[in-house]
């Protein structure tokens, strides 16, 4: 009898051990990376068109409420929505908000830069034509957005053209400034 009970102590005791080993690991672990609402942004490097330099997004953007836009030049959504982008920056820029508008054109960069001056684009435009953006991010289409918080988590995630710079946007992006969630 007594044998049977110190087994069974020992399978209570490692179960327990297991469980609260999960408990927590689940409390204490890092925000995961992904895609999602919820989840911090994944990292990548890319050109910036502007200073001719790699930038990685991890330091560029660290601490800053960020419009991750992934297009391209040849997308007509991503051409629809450039506007109302360059609207939400210009109104909100002077509060510290940053768009990082990645252009995923496989051809020369000539293309990028036409469309960036036909359309007066001023906040950073970037570019990957390797494709890493687009699996960093799983794109499934163009254009698709993150919003991204100070904490560098992902609060809104939009698969097409959206209009950025709709009074309700501008709120959710200026309470986000302001430092609330």
């Amino acid at each position: 009898m007594s044998g049977a009970f110190n087994q069974w102590k020992w399978v209570a005791i490692t179960v327990g051990s297991l469980l609260l080993g999960a408990i927590l690991l689940v409390k204490f672990a890092p925000v995961p990376e992904g895609v999602e609402v919820g989840r911090r942004a994944p990292d990548f490097s890319a050109l910036n068109l502007a200073s001719g330099d790699s930038v990685r997004f991890a330091e560029e953007y660290a601490g800053q409420v960020t419009l991750v836009n992934i297009w391209a030049t040849w997308c007509p959504p991503c051409r629809d929505e450039m506007p109302a982008m360059q609207e939400l920056y210009d109104s909100l820029k002077s509060q510290g908000f940053r768009i990082a508008a990645i252009s995923v054109d496989e051809g020369g960069l000539d293309e990028v830069r036409k469309f960036v001056s036909r359309f007066g684009l001023t906040f950073d435009i970037l570019h990957d034509n390797s494709g890493r953006v687009d699996q960093r991010y799983q794109v499934t289409g163009y254009p698709e957005s993150f919003l991204i918080n100070r904490s560098g988590i992902i609060v809104k995630k939009v698969l097409s053209a959206h209009s950025w710079s709709s009074k309700t946007n501008r709120d959710v992006i200026t309470h986000l400034l302001a430092g609330e969630s």
